[in-house]
C-alpha cells in the first residue's frame, strides 16, 4: 500500500510568550502530548511561510503550505472564496472580501470604531438575508455581492482598477476605521458603499433583533482583500498525489480548488472552537483508506481566538486539536495497515497581544510511520522548533521535504 500524507494545520496557533502564561507561549502553556508526540518522533524546526513583501494572511501561508510559491501565484485573497462558494471569475474581474461588521454609533463614518469584524458570527441565514439587501442597494451591471459564509461575503466588481490599498478589518479591532478606509483610484466609491450600508443595516429589522437579543449588529459591510483569478498548476500534476482538503473556512476551500484537490464538506465544520473535529477526523480517514494519497487538514479556531483576544480560548483550542484531532489520527492510522506521514504545522502566527497575523517563522514537525526518530525534549512550540536550527526560509519547500522525504 503506499504511504499516505496528512496535513494537520492549526490556524494561528504561533503567539508570543505572554505574562498570563508564565513567560511562554500558548503553545508551550497547553498540554499537547500528542502535538509533542509527532515532534520528539520526528522532523521539527522553523518555516517562514510569508515572504517579506506580502501581506502576513492565511491565504499568503497556506499557499505557501500546500506547496506553491506565493510571490509567484498569489494575486490576493478573495478569489479563493469566489470560487469556493461557486462564483466564477472572468479576467476582467476583481473579487473583494465583503465582511459584515459591527462598528460603533458616531455620527460621521469615519470617526466610528471597528467594535467587531464578525458581527458576533452572525448566522449564514442572516448574513443571506443582508447580503442580499446590500446587493440590492449597490448592486449593479458591473457590481454584484454574493453570500459566503457567515460573516465572510464577497463582493464582484467587472473592469475595476488594481490599485487597492484596503484594510482587513480584524486587523483594526478597536480602532477608528478613518485612517484604514479605502485607498485608490475608485476607493471614493467604495467608501460611499460602506458609508450608506451602515445607514441601510442598521434601521434592518434584523439588525433590531440582534441588538434585542444582546447580539452586535451586522451595522456595516467592510470591503478588503481584493484580487484577480490565479493561475495554479494541479497539486496531482506537481507532487504525484490525489488529494483533498477539509476546512470550514472558503479561502482553503478555494486554494484546494485552484490546485486541482477534492473538497469535502463536513456538518457541523464552524471555523471556531466548537466545530465539528471528530467530523474532520473521521473524513479526513475516510479518504485516505479509500484512495486519496493527500489531506489536508485546516482547522481555523485558534487564529479566531487570537483576532478575539480570547486568551483561555486560544489555550483550549490548542488543546482540543491535541486531543481530539491529533490523538486519534495516530490511534487510528496505527491501528490500519497504512504506511503515512503527517505534517503538523502551523500556518502564521497571530499573537494574542496584537490581534492579528504577524509573518516570523512558525513551528511544523514531520512524523513518519516508517521511519521514527527519538528526539528528546523537544516539545511542539515555537522555542524548541528553533533550538533544532532547522529552517525552511522558503514556505512552499516544505511540502516538497513533506512528500519527497
Amino acid at each position: 500500500m503506499s504511504l499516505k500524507y496528512l496535513v494537520i494545520v492549526g490556524d494561528g496557533m504561533a503567539d508570543y510568550a505572554m505574562e498570563q502564561f508564565n513567560g511562554k507561549t500558548a503553545l508551550q502553556y497547553a498540554k499537547t502530548p500528542y502535538f509533542n508526540k509527532i515532534a520528539t518522533s520526528g522532523t521539527l524546526g522553523l518555516v517562514k511561510t510569508i515572504p517579506d513583501s506580502l501581506p502576513p494572511g492565511s491565504d499568503t501561508a497556506n499557499l505557501s503550505v500546500i506547496g506553491y510559491d506565493p510571490l509567484q501565484y498569489y494575486t490576493g485573497r478573495s478569489p479563493f472564496e469566489a470560487i469556493s462558494v461557486g462564483v466564477d471569475m472572468a479576467p476582467e474581474d476583481v473579487s473583494f472580501r465583503c465582511n459584515l461588521v459591527t462598528l460603533s454609533d458616531e455620527t460621521h463614518y469615519r470617526d466610528k470604531t471597528m467594535v467587531d469584524y464578525c458581527a458576533d458570527e452572525i448566522t449564514d441565514q442572516e448574513a443571506g438575508e443582508l447580503i442580499r439587501v446590500i446587493d440590492q442597494a449597490f448592486g449593479s451591471d458591473y457590481i454584484k455581492f454574493h453570500k459566503g459564509f457567515l460573516y465572510r461575503n464577497l463582493m464582484i466588481w467587472s473592469g475595476a482598477p488594481d490599485d487597492w490599498q484596503l484594510t482587513p478589518p480584524h486587523d483594526i479591532s478597536g480602532q477608528k476605521i478613518g485612517e484604514h478606509l479605502p485607498a485608490g483610484q475608485k476607493s471614493a466609491e467604495v467608501t460611499e458603499m460602506m458609508s450608506r450600508s451602515y445607514e441601510i443595516l442598521s434601521e434592518h429589522p434584523l439588525n433590531k433583533k440582534r441588538i434585542d437579543n444582546g447580539l452586535n449588529p451586522a451595522n456595516s459591510i467592510w470591503i478588503w482583500g481584493n484580487g484577480r483569478k490565479p493561475m495554479i498548476p494541479e497539486f496531482e500534476k506537481k507532487y504525484g498525489l490525489k488529494g483533498a482538503v477539509i476546512s470550514a473556512v472558503d479561502l482553503i476551500k478555494g486554494i484546494g480548488l485552484f490546485a486541482g484537490l477534492s473538497v469535502i464538506e463536513v456538518e457541523g465544520a464552524t471555523g471556531n472552537i466548537d466545530t465539528n473535529y471528530s467530523g474532520k477526523v473521521n473524513a479526513a480517514l475516510k479518504a485516505l483508506k479509500e484512495g486519496k494519497d493527500f489531506v489536508y487538514l485546516h482547522i481555523e479556531a485558534p487564529d479566531e481566538c487570537s483576532h478575539r483576544f480570547e486568551i483561555d480560548n486560544k489555550v483550549k483550542a490548542i488543546e482540543l486539536i491535541d486531543q481530539k484531532v491529533v490523538k486519534v489520527v495516530l490511534d487510528e492510522l496505527d491501528r490500519s495497515d497504512m504506511e503515512y506521514s503527517i505534517l503538523l504545522v502551523t500556518d502564521h502566527a497571530t499573537p494574542l497581544s496584537l490581534g492579528t497575523h504577524t509573518r516570523e517563522p512558525v513551528p511544523f514537525a514531520i512524523y513518519r510511520s516508517n521511519r521514527k526518530e527519538s528526539n528528546p525534549g523537544q516539545p511542539f512550540d515555537e522555542v524548541s522548533a528553533a533550538s533544532t536550527g532547522l529552517l525552511i526560509k522558503e514556505g512552499y519547500k516544505l511540502m516538497d521535504l513533506f512528500v519527497n522525504h
